[in-house]
């Protein structure tokens, strides 16, 4: 034990701060207990038990700023660039080097918060959204004064190596300062957010979220340790998220059938394959909308969205590449009666 965490004890029960004292005493047990000294280390683990000050993470009701998110159990298809630098924010936040503070930037439905989600599942970490709306204030100053009041309660955390932060869409109080257009009440925000980043918790996981990257304080950026760009989608890489969407999905709506082949030929007549986001939205409307007692309706609702200018005539379904079982599926013309048709 150092002397700063008995001065530390000694300041937080002053100020009556429950939760930075049953920090500091459970990081004294955690000293003790790397220095060999299980015993003492248990003794002061069971002292917090005993006076119910050993309490698991504060819930969205604690605090007016968060709400609790689950983490997501559902697989994400990432691109292979992208995955990567998600298993390097695993592996450095597992390496306990302070590298803790994160930028997504990239276009609506690219993934992003679903991405930290799955990152939060990964780190075993408690997941908190950041609710913008109970920090933004109408009155001059008061903005700034709840970042502050925002910062001050995530370095309170009761365990922050078990703790996830997500700041989603942090543009809402963090544009350019040097921008005209901005209001001076947001610039004095973007000045609280940097000077609250500077003294995060290096034990704390920060994720913060933009759509609009173009338009960020440069200094805000240099906060973060590393910045994600998930915009990175080559147009195989939307037909693989597709895909692997699509059999998702198929694991639960047990009454569609499975035709990937033609999925896929349905898909690639999209001029621009949509991000992930939207992906998902098109492809579990068209299979939960689909016809009772048909298992590949979902199929003609998908390339109805994808082919606006529609055609039944058989020849031009041909002329696409579709098989004849498939034209049979789309059109609900018989394999034989299209056989006919065509050959005619």
């Amino acid at each position: 034990m150092k002397k700063k965490n008995i001065i530390n004890l000694i300041k937080y029960y002053s100020e009556n701060n429950d939760a930075g004292f049953r920090s500091e005493a459970y990081e004294i047990a955690k000293d003790f207990d790397s220095a060999g000294d299980f015993q003492l280390s248990e003794y002061i683990m069971a002292l917090l038990s005993n006076v119910n000050t050993f309490v698991p993470q504060m819930t969205e009701n604690d605090s007016v700023f968060f709400q609790r998110i689950e983490p997501s159990q559902e697989p994400l298809p990432l691109p292979e660039a992208i995955k990567a630098d998600v298993i390097g924010i695993v592996n450095a936040v597992g390496h306990n080097a302070g590298i803790n503070k994160f930028l997504f930037q990239g276009d609506p439905g690219t993934g992003k918060t679903e991405t930290v989600k799955q990152i939060a599942r990964i780190l075993d970490r408690d997941l908190f959204l950041v609710d913008f709306n109970s920090v933004i204030d109408s009155k001059l100053g008061q903005t700034s004064k709840n970042i502050a009041s925002l910062f001050q309660e995530i370095n309170h955390f009761v365990y922050p190596d078990k703790v996830l932060i997500l700041f989603d869409e942090i543009d809402a109080i963090a544009l350019d300062r040097t921008n005209s257009n901005d209001l001076r009440e947001m610039g004095r925000a973007t000045s609280a957010v940097l000077k609250g980043l500077d003294n995060v918790d290096e034990r704390i996981v920060l994720i913060a979220t933009t759509n609009l990257f173009d338009s960020f304080d440069k200094a805000l950026i240099r906060r973060f340790d590393s910045t994600i760009d998930f915009n990175r989608y080559s147009r195989e890489d939307l037909l693989d998220v597709a895909e692997a969407l699509l059999s998702e999905f198929l694991n639960k709506f047990r009454f569609a059938g499975r035709n990937m082949r033609l999925f896929k030929k349905i898909m690639s007549f999209m001029d621009n394959i949509p991000y992930p986001g939207d992906l998902k939205n098109m492809i579990k409307t068209s299979i939960a909308f689909s016809k009772p007692g048909d298992e590949f309706d979902y199929l003609i609702r998908l390339y109805q969205i994808v082919n606006k200018n529609r055609s039944d005539n058989l020849k031009e379904l041909q002329g696409k590449g579709f098989t004849v079982r498939e034209i049979e599926i789309l059109t609900g013309v018989s394999k034989s009666q299209v056989s006919r048709e065509l050959k005619e």
